[in-house]
Order: structure tokens, then sequence, then C-alpha cells
């Protein structure tokens, strides 16, 4: 069942529901208000009829009739009984009188207002006191013909109202949830058309302020997000395929050179380890692109442990001067905190190590002293560290690009890279929940900034 079926029946469920209470309702109250007007007349006529039959001492018919014809309305099939203290029937207007329980009598002599049904007869008790002292008891019981009558054409038309208006109501909740759902339609046949070769194309609503066109700008965003994917994914493969191609070649020309002519053990020699240090710049190629691809795909932070940021750099540091001794990098505390737990942060110490390996060796590589200060301070919510060189820098028209994979400032060209390192640092400071920014001035350095809250 799809949407605009349910939608429909519900619709005109709930709709005729409604009208049922309503139906139900009108003919409930206006049954009751039948019935106490009809009521009603019959008291008054039996209040009447004994009036009469106590002034005269007794009623004929003829007197009775020229009565009803002349100052009441004679009511159908209309019978009038009195009834004295001993349950006698002293007067009855009918040629047979209707037998009434005592129960009855009983009640409407001790002052209860007292009425019964017989079929479509209706039945009043009226208590009456005569000039005599005595308790008399009048029962008046008729049937309320036009009544009915009007009742049973008031149910016609109700039921034959919420038959018709059901009717009405299904076509038109149909009409409604075509007109509502009409841009869903649109959105899927818009959605239909959308690939990976016209990702570009955006879901295009008439409707601006409503659900629809929220739902339609928000897959909107969704798109721009798959597409800057796609762009960065493939812009990610066609750098791979260009920084992995380059080494290839360098070491396949190599080969091929050494076995054009016999050559000394010594010259073999020089080949190979030219051959492999281009199969260890494929290697730390492949390791950054399969780090960042792990990163891509959502590391889970429940894995996460209590760190001391303070070790953790100087263990990164101990590292970095192991493999380049040559390097010159300082860690210093603006202002070192009382509290042991100001340094401490959750995280994944090896994904850590590795972007602050990158930042400590990014600022040793692209400075001519190979120095790099680091300043940690602690702040409110979150720890600030800096990373600070007196490098070549950085122009501003590099400043916006240099954390996309692949991508290398023009100033930082004469120095081996493959524009992976920063890339990875950033996924990994964001998985932290951190932030990264750089400052640089051309010639005069640049200061990497990285927080990461407690």
């Amino acid at each position: 069942m799809n949407i605009r079926v349910r939608l429909t029946l519900l619709f005109a469920l709930l709709v005729a529901s409604i009208m049922l209470v309503f139906s139900f309702s009108v003919y409930y109250l206006y049954n009751q208000y039948r019935e106490q007007e009809f009521k009603k007349r019959l008291r008054d006529k039996a209040l009447t009829t004994v009036r009469l039959f106590e002034d005269v001492g007794g009623i004929t018919e003829e007197l009775l009739h020229d009565i009803s014809r002349n100052d009441l309305t004679t009511m159908y099939k209309e019978e009038i009984t009195v009834y004295d203290a001993h349950n006698h029937v002293v007067y009855d207007s009918g040629e047979e009188p209707y037998h009434i329980n005592a129960n009855f009598l009983n009640q409407v002599r001790q002052g209860k207002d007292v009425s019964l049904r017989d079929g479509d007869k209706e039945i009043v008790g009226v208590r009456y006191i005569d000039q005599k002292k005595q308790v008399l008891v009048v029962v008046a019981y008729a049937i309320d013909k036009y009544g009915i009558s009007i009742l049973e054409r008031l149910r016609t038309i109700l039921i034959t109202g919420w038959a018709v208006s059901l009717l009405m109501v299904v076509l038109a909740g149909w009409l409604f949830s075509s007109d509502a759902l009409r841009p869903v339609s649109d959105i899927i046949e818009q959605v239909k058309n959308i690939s990976a070769r016209n990702i570009h194309e955006r879901l295009k609503i008439g409707r601006q302020n409503d659900e629809l066109a929220q739902l339609a700008a928000t897959f909107n965003d969704l798109l721009s997000r798959l597409e800057d994917a796609f762009s960065s994914q493939k812009s990610f493969v066609s750098h791979a395929s260009h920084e992995l191609r380059t080494p290839l070649a360098i070491m396949m020309g190599q080969l091929e050179v050494s076995l054009l002519q016999k050559r000394t053990i010594e010259e073999y020699q020089e080949t190979i380890k030219e051959t492999i240090d281009e199969v260890k710049k494929m290697r730390d190629l492949v390791n950054g692109l399969l780090e960042l691809a792990r990163l891509n795909d959502e590391v889970s932070q429940n894995h996460f442990s209590e760190l001391r940021v303070d070790d953790l750099l100087w263990q990164t540091r101990d590292i970095l001067i192991h493999h380049c001794p040559d390097y010159d990098i300082q860690i210093e505390f603006e202002e070192f905190p009382e509290e042991e737990a100001l340094l401490q942060i959750k995280g994944d110490s090896a994904l850590l190590q590795t972007a602050f390996l990158n930042l400590m060796e990014n600022g040793c590589k692209y400075s001519p002293d190979h120095h790099v200060s680091l300043t940690l301070r602690a702040q409110e919510d979150h720890i600030r560290i800096s990373f600070s060189d007196r490098g070549v820098g950085i122009s501003e028209a590099d400043l916006p690009h240099i954390f996309e994979p692949f991508y290398r400032a023009n100033s930082t060209q004469y120095v081996k890279g493959y524009g992976v390192g920063l890339a990875l640092t950033r996924r990994i400071i964001e998985l932290h929940n951190g932030r990264i920014w750089v400052f640089s001035q051309i010639g005069l350095g640049s200061q990497f900034v990285v927080t990461i809250p407690f």
C-alpha cells in the first residue's frame, strides 16, 4: 500500500468517524428531546383530564370528545386512566384499561417521576391530590407517531448524508494526497536521473517553505558532499597514480640501463641502492595513503585511552631525533598547570604520535637550521600546542589548500615529499574533536596550532 492510498484511507477513516459520532449525537439528542416533549404533553393531558374529572364528578365520552377537539391536542392511541388509593380504576378513556404494575402506581403515589415504554407506547404516571385529599394516580399513555416518523426521517437523512459525505471525503482525500505528494514524485523522478556522471545536478522543487523543500535542500547538501567526495577521490587516485608512476619509471629505467651492458660489481651495487631508495619512497607513499584511507573510514573512539600530551610529545621528539640527529626540537610550557589532569586527553597514542611527528618533521625539514619549537598551554576546556619554525614559509595563495591530499606549496617544492602528511594530520586531529590551523609568511616561517579538548 503506497503512501497516497494510506493517507486517503486514514483521512477518510478519521473524517468518517467524526461524522459518525456527530450524526449519532444529533440522533440521540433529538430522540431525548422528543421523549421529553412527548412525556410533558402526556403529563399535561393527564392533569387536565383528572381536573375535569374532579370538577364535573365524572367525564363522559361526549364531554371528553368536545374537550379534546376544542382545547387539547389528541395524541395517537391516547388513553387516560385514573386510579384511586386502592389502585382501582375510577376512570378510563379507552374501552379497556391498560394494566399497570402495582409497583409503578406505588412509586407514582410516593411522588416519584416515573415513566416507562412498552414498544412504541410511552407511559407516564402523575400523582394528583383531589379536594377530598385523596391521592389519585393518573396514567397517560400514547404513541408519538409524529415524533417517531420525524426521528425515522432524521435517521434516514443522517445515514444518507454520512454515506454521501464519506464518498466525497474519499475523493477529496485522494485529490489532497495526490497534490501533497506530487513534489515527492517530482523528487523521485529527479533522483532517478542523477548518477556519478551528472552528480552536479541538483533537485528543484516549486514549494520553498514546506518540509519537502527542506528534504530537497538536505538532499542537495548530500549531493554536494558526495560531489566533493567524488572529486577528492578522483584527485586522490590521479595524484596517487602519478606519485607511484614516477618511482616505478625511475626504477625501470635504472634496471634497463644496467642490463644494456656488463658492469662492475660496484656499478650494480649502486644501481641496487638507487632502486632500494625508490622502493622506500614508494613504501612511504603507500603507507601514507593506506593510513589516510583508514582514517577516512572513521576510526572508532571507543578504543581511545587517557594520554598525557607532554609525555607523548617527548616520545615523538625522541623518535624523530633518533632518525634525524641533526634536527633541533624544543618543547616549552607557557605556564605549567598545577593539576596533571590539565595535560590529559582521551585519544589514540599511535595516531596522535603520527600527527605530531608530521608537524615536527615538516618544521625541521623546511627550516634551514632544522629547528622547530613547540609551545604547550592548558586552557579552559582544551590543550593548545603550537609548532613554530623559521623556514621558507607559505604564501597566502597556498594556505587554503595545504591540508588537501597531494597538495604542495610552491615554496616547498625543493624538498622531497608527497603532500600526504598534512592531510593525514588534519584528519587525525579532527577524529579527536580538535582543530588545526596555520599562520605563515614567506621567508619568516610558519606556525601550526593544534587544539585538542580534554
